[in-house]
């Protein structure tokens, strides 16, 4: 059980790349080892080849012109002595010289093998003796010229010492030969053992990529399929699965990184669940709101019809039966009396006009909810020419651009925010001096898309502090004596930009009148405001 857990141990200690760098290492360490063996190998493979084509197989030749040198000896004597005859006398002398070169070449090839070395001394001592006791008695004792029958003794005696020669050589050539035969072998033993080594390098590599391969697989690809199988149940929504790691520390690493991912899930899910509870409530709360605004708005809508009709034949009754009660008994009534009458028949009228004004505010975005592509233009010109009698009265100039855009909304809602917007410049005129109105219109620098329009007068102007009061219904700055008026003309304006995406304000900057600015979104044709011209006209 420690052995395992201290297995584990490693395992999760070494990442998968140091798996790889350890089984790499031991690989080198395996090539280094049988690089070294098998060099040593091919090393003694090559001494003992060289030992066996360079020194024992070339002494083995040698040996045989040695011996065929004594041999070519003995027949040139035995020549000699039997012609008397001086040129047979030169196969004994070159064989004695073939004798001295081979012996000498012999010696340099085995002089480190003293058993050849000895065999090689042994011949030389039998071939000396041959020519000592033999061969040079025998040749100095035959006179040139006359030829002599060699005796049987003397014959047998040469042949038996010449004989001992042929055993001496016959134990070289033995030995030679069993030299030659020693170097096959070892030659064959070395092949062996070298073809035995690269066997078992091969079959360790191949042992060590299958060792490789099973590590791959406990290492890496078990805990990878572990891991796979575990995101996928967690995928497939079992979201209290654990994902355990497993492996390398790397991989247990990642399993650790994606069971923290799962955590964090879980905890984001369900504080998504509580969220989507939370939301499901509100929802339900908007929707009885909804239905209850839906009440609202059909109570609103009946109080729209009576309040346009209804409300209003009452106030026309009260107006004009004070009419005719100042017509039928003007003349029985006195200043204060008629005076009453007026005041009745003023209140009922202006409380006629705040009805209509009231029913306009509260049917913008309502009831009048076109969409559709309007000449601001062509707006211009009909708010004009409603305007036109009070506009000449007052002896008011008009400047307008010469090309204002088109935008989508509501045709008959831009003509009212016209109207009162240069309403308004007419009727809060200064007293000393006649009304004079510019118009503008540009690109809006800070909204791309949208027109920027203005109405600037020369009129009494509007304090600073009030530049946000003024478009809250029913606020106003002057009484009524001064100024007619219900209080909802640029509070109507402010709803009528809103409405189509916009925003109104006044530009305080400016200081010789008031100059009220607002942005429509572009929309249709939108063709840009050109060059102002300047319509200066008494509106009659």
């Amino acid at each position: 059980m420690g052995e395992n857990t201290g297995g584990q141990w490693v395992g999760r200690r070494l990442t998968v790349q140091g798996w790889f760098q350890v089984v790499l290492a031991l690989m080198a360490l395996m090539v280094v080892i049988g690089t070294v063996v098998g060099a040593r190998l091919l090393g003694e493979t090559a001494d003992v080849t060289d030992r066996l084509t360079g020194r024992v197989m070339p002494a083995q030749t040698e040996a045989y012109r040695l011996q065929a040198a004594l041999v070519n000896q003995e027949t040139g004597v035995r020549g000699y002595a039997i012609a008397a005859d001086r040129q047979f006398l030169a196969p004994y002398t070159e064989g004695r010289k073939s004798e001295e070169r081979a012996a000498a070449r012999l010696r340099d090839l085995i002089g480190d093998q003293p058993g050849l070395l000895a065999d090689l001394e042994a011949v030389q001592r039998e071939a000396a003796a041959w020519r000592r006791t033999y061969a040079e008695p025998l040749v100095a004792g035959v006179t040139p010229g006359e030829p002599r029958t060699v005796d049987r003794s003397t014959a047998e005696r040469g042949k038996k010492v010449f004989d001992d020669i042929r055993g001496v050589w016959g134990d070289q050539n033995e030995d030679l030969a069993g030299a030659v035969a020693d170097g096959k072998e070892k030659l064959d033993h070395v092949r062996t053992v070298r073809t035995a080594v690269l066997t078992g390098m091969v079959a360790v590599f191949l042992l060590t990529g299958v060792a490789l391969a099973f590590l791959v697989r406990l290492l890496v690809a078990r805990p990878l399929r572990a891991l796979r199988d575990s995101s996928r149940r967690v995928a497939r929504g079992e979201f209290d699965h654990v994902i355990t790691g497993g492996g390398p520390a790397d991989l247990t690493a990642v399993a650790d990184d994606v069971e923290d991912m799962r955590q964090r899930i879980v905890a984001e899910l369900g504080a998504s669940h509580r969220h989507q509870d939370v939301l499901a409530r509100q929802a339900a709360d908007l929707d009885a709101q909804a239905v209850e605004l839906r009440r609202s708005n059909a109570e609103l809508e009946q109080f729209a019809y009576v309040a346009s009709h209804d409300l209003q034949e009452p106030l026309r009754k009260v107006a004009s039966f004070c009419q005719l009660l100042e017509k039928r008994y003007g003349d029985k009534l006195d200043d204060r009396g008629l005076q009453y009458i007026d005041f009745a028949v003023d209140g009922a009228k202006r409380m006629q006009v705040l009805i209509n004004d009231l029913l306009t505010f509260s049917r913008v975005g309502r009831l009048n909810d076109a969409r559709v592509d309007v000449d601001l233009d062509q707006a211009l010109t009909k708010a004009l020419t409603n305007l036109d009698t009070a506009a000449t009265e007052a002896g008011a100039e008009i400047e307008r651009p010469g090309e204002l855009p088109r935008v989508v909304g509501d045709p008959t809602l831009l003509g009212m925010l016209w109207q009162n917007l240069i309403g308004n410049a007419v009727k809060f005129r200064h007293p000393e001096r006649p009304p004079r109105i510019r118009i503008t219109c540009e690109q809006d620098p800070d909204t791309p898309g949208a027109w920027l329009m203005s109405v600037a007068d020369n009129g009494i102007g509007i304090p600073e502090e009030f530049a946000e009061k003024v478009f809250v219904i029913f606020q106003r700055l002057h009484g009524r004596d001064a100024y007619g008026g219900t209080g909802i003309g640029l509070a109507l304006c402010k709803k009528i930009v809103e409405h189509h995406g916009g925003r109104i304000w006044i530009d305080t900057a400016h200081t010789d009148g008031t100059r009220i600015c607002f942005t429509l979104p572009a929309g249709g044709d939108t063709a840009g405001a050109t060059d102002s011209r300047t319509e200066e006209k008494a509106l009659s």
